[in-house]
């Protein structure tokens, strides 16, 4: 398929940006597909026109889609071998990479024989894109974990900023009553049927749903546990105030509602975003969770890039992601500062961005907070059936916020994954 029909399979639903540097007989053209113009897309815009700058015979064009419509279209041109309607490189959130990988062997080129250099990524990051000792992909965002506070409410139930630093979860629970009986603010925001905090503590562990094989790992699973007791210690304590859905969640923290939001770092232009609260937020590592090996760093979400190994242009591709994002600390930093993107080269942490101080989080240097967690976030396969395992989790949340066992949720799970995976 030549680089125009390329261009065009999206435009019924999306808009295309392409970038040059010159136009000339003989450019090569690369198609990106990806998602989000605020973050994603205009990354993507920045790389390309830093590469142009020293490759004017490379074209990059963007095609903009959502999400979904991202994953339904790789899916259905992979499952169809339909390679024509392929781009050279796609967006890949990092929970299904290895579904991607495993499912589609030969789809994807494996980018550690173009001469990348992993030893400087974010060792979690090389770890969900590695099968049968060959690296897939180019790391990007990462979704490094934060405990995001409200320091006024927090000091005003009798703690302060230090008090913030090196929490368990039963310690962030007896700050969170403190503060109900002090401000008459809940602790966080939650909704009950997510798991996206259980993912957080488990991750914090070392652990995931799978062994680094791949393999189910629930019973057993002392990170899984601790998840599951801490999710329970959180909605049996009364600290939250239920939340249903993304928007409803987001109102929690940025109408002042709740005094805390433990979460991925993509979240900060959101709580930046209200102007009126600047001064007032902290932010500190995680709580700690009970279990062996546990540490304050985890990860939630975050993607990365894939060359598909049809691409008449995978060697031009696979540089172009090399160049930027393998190598480029400037743009590193650039795009920390105008999207909020703490992106996996590990070098990036050095730069005059990640030091800096911000005066929304009174002068604290979050990004550098936010860069050392990153390099201390476990590494754990994400294996190809994480969706599955998340939604047999949160069928058995209601049995535990009414006290039901811990051992008999994990037990359920356990044998809904073996059924479902089966």
């Amino acid at each position: 398929m030549n680089a125009f029909s390329k261009f065009t399979l999206g435009l019924t639903v999306t808009t295309a940006i392409t970038f040059a540097g010159t136009f000339a007989a003989d450019a090569k053209d690369i198609t990106v597909w990806c998602w989000d113009p605020n973050f994603n897309v205009a990354i993507m815009k920045e790389a390309a026109a830093r590469y142009g700058k020293t490759h004017p015979d490379i074209n990059v064009n963007i095609v903009d889609l959502n999400k979904g419509d991202v994953e339904q279209k790789l899916q259905t041109a992979l499952a169809s071998n339909a390679t024509d309607a392929l781009p050279d490189i796609v967006l890949i959130e990092d929970y299904g990479a290895q579904k991607y990988l495993q499912s589609f062997p030969g789809s994807f080129e494996a980018l550690s024989d173009h001469g990348v250099d992993y030893s400087g990524m974010a060792p979690y990051k090389v770890q969900l894109m590695t099968l049968e000792g060959k690296v897939y992909g180019m790391p990007f965002d990462s979704g490094v974990t934060g405990l995001f506070y409200r320091k006024d409410y927090i000091e005003a139930a009798g703690y302060k900023p230090e008090d913030m630093q090196s929490l368990t979860w039963d310690k962030y629970i007896e700050i969170g009553k403190a503060v109900e009986e002090k401000t008459g603010h809940k602790m966080l925001g939650m909704d009950p049927a997510d798991g996206g905090l259980i993912r957080i503590i488990m991750q914090s562990t070392g652990k995931w749903y799978f062994d680094m094989d791949g393999n189910p790992n629930i019973a057993g699973n002392e990170g899984l546990k601790a998840a599951l007791t801490v999710e329970q210690k959180l909605l049996q304590s009364g600290i939250y105030k239920p939340a249903s859905g993304w928007s409803d969640w987001v109102s929690k923290f940025t109408s002042g509602d709740v005094a805390s939001v433990i979460t991925g770092v993509w979240i900060t232009g959101t709580v930046k975003a209200q102007k009126d609260q600047a001064g007032k937020w902290g932010v500190a590592p995680i709580p700690m969770a009970d279990a062996q090996g546990a540490t304050n760093a985890s990860n939630l979400g975050g993607s990365s890039w894939y060359v598909l190994a049809s691409s008449p242009e995978k060697n031009e591709a696979a540089d172009f992601l090399n160049e930027i994002y393998g190598k480029d600390v400037d743009f590193y930093q650039q795009i920390l500062v105008n999207q909020g993107a703490v992106g996996s080269l590990l070098a990036a942490r050095n730069g005059d961005a990640y030091s800096s101080a911000d005066d929304f989080f009174g002068g604290d240097k979050i990004w550098q907070s936010f860069s050392n967690w990153l390099g201390q976030v476990p590494a754990v396969n994400y294996g190809i059936f994480t969706n599955e395992a998340d939604a047999a989790v949160s069928a058995q949340l209601p049995a535990l916020a009414s006290g039901g066992s811990v051992d008999d949720a994990i037990k359920a799970i356990d044998e809904q994954v073996k059924t479902q995976i089966q």
